[in-house]
């Protein structure tokens, strides 16, 4: 009896220890359990927190794109302002930069990512301005265009009317110039030997007599006058004296064959004038033209036989 309670106490503190044993490795387990549930919990919120902030990146990459590309449509304007062109093309450069550095950010960077946004929303704001700034000056452009051509419309109507006044003024002094310029009403030739009388026979022309006839012109200033003729021979010469008298005509000057002064009241008048043959004479048509106060009054001819 003794031996077996000896046995019996003996074995007991041995089945203790391993009793507590599997609790402990029981409790270690259950403990690894949940460190891998926890593991795994916070491995997929941080899964879903990379989606989130990669997303975010997409967008935020998006926006600064779209604003670069505004930024070029405002840069193809005709912003005819140098200072807002300048800034406008700093502010460009900064979205660039800027949209640069968000694709080299990494998606883990949260905090730079959320700097990135707020410097989105900075640029944006400015660019409000800017684009106030621009609506505002093409405003002011199309005003002043529309105000141009409003000026430009009447200058052009006053350039044309100032045109027709002139032209009517123009025609109106030409039709008083015209209404008092004196006009041979009738011409006529004779030739003369050298006892001035009349004579037919070609090698016996010494001079030529011209009569000529001035109409009525109550509009023409009387007063003295110088009449000039000019005597062409068919060649195209005009026949000219050593010390030919000259006149103004259209700007110039030209010599006169025959000059001579005579008194005009107004009214019809008969004069002559001479021409002594000094050369040879061909035979042809022959032209006299009459001037008298700068204008030319008539034109006739005559034809010589031999």
């Amino acid at each position: 009896m003794a031996n077996h309670t000896d046995n019996t106490s003996t074995a007991t503190p041995s089945s203790g220890k391993r009793t507590v044993i599997y609790v402990i490795l029981g409790l270690l387990v259950a403990v690894l359990l949940v460190l891998c549930i926890i593991f795994a919990h916070q491995r997929r919120q941080m899964n879903e927190m990379v989606e989130i902030l990669e997303l975010e990146k997409e967008q935020l990459t998006d926006e600064y794109e779209d604003l670069s590309i505004q930024f070029d449509g405002y840069q193809q304007l005709d912003v005819r302002n140098d200072s807002l062109q300048e800034q406008l093309a700093l502010e460009q450069q900064r979205v660039r930069d800027l949209l640069e550095e968000l694709r080299i950010t990494k998606v883990t960077n949260a905090r730079r990512i959320a700097e990135l946004k707020k410097e989105l929303a900075t640029v944006r704001q400015v660019m409000v301005t800017y684009v106030r700034q621009i609506d505002s000056l093409n405003q002011t452009n199309a005003r002043l265009t529309k105000e141009n051509q409003q000026y430009r419309r009447e200058n052009q109507q006053i350039v044309e009317q100032n045109t027709q006044l002139a032209e009517q003024n123009t025609q109106l002094t030409a039709t008083v110039t015209r209404a008092a310029m004196l006009e041979i009403t009738h011409f006529a030739v004779t030739y003369l030997n050298q006892r001035d009388k009349k004579t037919k026979n070609f090698s016996k022309i010494h001079k030529f007599q011209f009569d000529y006839s001035i109409g009525k012109n109550i509009t023409c200033p009387p007063g003295l006058k110088m009449v000039y003729l000019r005597l062409t021979r068919p060649d195209g010469e005009v026949m000219l004296k050593p010390s030919a008298p000259t006149f103004p005509f259209e700007n110039g000057t030209l010599e006169a064959s025959v000059a001579q002064e005579i008194e005009y009241s107004g009214e019809p008048m008969n004069s002559t004038m001479y021409w002594t043959v000094e050369e040879v004479l061909f035979p042809g048509d022959y032209t006299v033209d009459f001037f008298a106060d700068e204008q030319h009054i008539g034109s006739f001819s005559f034809h010589l036989k031999k």
